[in-house]
């Protein structure tokens, strides 16, 4: 909203510094302060009436240090991150940008989604929740919203790099030097069922493809394996990042740290210089996600203020759902989803060990009549915590390892 005030005001009444607002790398920086100040000023003032309203954690007793203590402690914050994602970015962003209004969408649905959760286990003291079967179904729709926006909105396309000895950096900035080189080395815009593939040469994959038994025709058809594959990937981070949610400060760090790492990769695909010499995807527009990574960021870090140990308030399913099917679908559209293995390498381990343990206590009981354990408790952070290691050293060292693992992820678009 901003954006399109003083851009008036530059146009018609050549306002002193209101020209600031055209650059993105401003109105991101204007975005991390605000969703700062957001979550760190109104997020007292939050956990005061969550505590007024008895709105607290019941914890189960898993025989874990320290675990009685979280008992009664402010759930349910996750409702200040999504107030200091949405906020910053309603007025630093173009909101006639579809990828930002479709990221606003996810982060509102899935939060809601959350919301009904927790409100459920605190309100009406049902410590299950809503049923896993509602959660999915949730999921899923929200994936096949964000897939068939995907795959049919006109304004999403992209612009494929031809190969060539030049380089735009090389070349003059003139407006009309600027078209012909795009005319000459990027294909025009297209609609693309296309990703980028980490550690390969020719670093794109046509999810089109999965359907080639069908004849030669087979691209027409490229929805059907385009939709159900984002449905997939937002079910799974989305359930990744509420599994990691499980000891002060954990999922929080992570989602920054993730949330940074897809910033930079954002502002990379969106510019056609960095698109040119990385040998990737041009996608226009998506610079916008920018400001929205930037918010991201802002408010994850915010909260870190009161969730890190010993935590004053938990986000809840209302946030770390949001946080995950945030981050998929963010992935998603800069096509860089197939990178999520690597960048959510954390949660994935999580989510997996969970999996390893259920299917072979399940196996174990069934072949030996007695159920056996991988891991001394799932998830993966709960067995360190078994092993005597305190929550704090834990989460310092999974914080440590998700930045290698976002390192990594950005590295990989120049290895090949």
């Amino acid at each position: 909203m901003l954006y399109y005030l003083f851009n008036f005001l530059d146009k018609h009444y050549h306002m002193p510094g209101a020209g600031v607002f055209q650059y993105i790398s401003f109105r991101t920086s204007m975005a991390v302060i605000l969703s700062l100040l957001i979550t760190m000023v109104f997020g007292k003032r939050l956990i005061e009436q969550l505590r007024h309203l008895q709105v607290g954690e019941t914890v189960r007793d898993l025989g874990l240090e320290g675990q009685k203590q979280k008992q009664g402690t402010p759930t349910m914050g996750g409702l200040i991150i999504i107030a200091a994602i949405v906020m910053p970015t309603v007025l630093f962003a173009k909101m006639d940008n579809i990828y930002t209004l479709l990221m606003l969408g996810v982060v509102i649905w899935l939060g809601l989604i959350g919301f009904i959760d927790d409100y459920i286990k605190v309100f009406k003291k049902d410590k299950e929740g809503l049923a896993g079967k509602f959660k999915v179904m949730g999921q899923i729709a929200i994936g096949l919203i964000v897939g068939l926006v995907m795959y049919f909105n006109p304004e999403i396309v992209v612009r494929e790099k031809i190969f060539h000895t030049g380089s735009l950096s090389q070349s003059k900035e003139s407006f009309e030097q600027r078209r012909a080189y795009m005319k000459e080395h990027f294909t025009e815009e297209i609609h693309s069922t296309k990703t980028n593939v980490p550690f390969y040469k020719n670093n794109e994959f046509d999810y089109a493809k999965i359907l080639s038994f069908l004849g030669p025709h087979y691209r027409d058809y490229a929805a059907w394996a385009f939709i159900p594959i984002v449905i997939f990937i937002i079910i799974a981070v989305s359930n990744g990042a509420n599994i990691t949610d499980g000891i002060d400060g954990l999922a929080t760090g992570t989602s920054a740290i993730i949330g940074a790492a897809l910033g930079i990769l954002a502002y990379l695909s969106g510019n056609l210089v960095f698109a040119d010499y990385l040998n990737i995807m041009y996608i226009p527009n998506s610079g916008e996600l920018v400001i929205f990574a930037g918010a991201f960021l802002g408010a994850t870090v915010g909260f870190l203020w009161y969730n890190s140990f010993p935590a004053q308030v938990f986000m809840g399913d209302t946030g770390s759902l949001a946080l995950g099917g945030t981050i998929a679908v963010f992935a998603i559209i800069i096509r860089k989803e197939l990178l999520i293995p690597i960048l959510c390498g954390i949660f994935l381990v999580e989510e997996l060990s969970v999996i390893m343990q259920v299917s072979w206590f399940k196996y174990t009981k069934k072949k030996y009549g007695e159920g056996r354990r991988i891991f001394l408790m799932s998830p993966l952070h709960h067995h360190f915590q078994k092993q005597g290691y305190h929550e704090s050293k834990i989460v310092t060292r999974f914080w440590i390892i998700g930045i290698m693992l976002a390192i990594i992820t950005i590295v990989t678009l120049k290895l090949r």
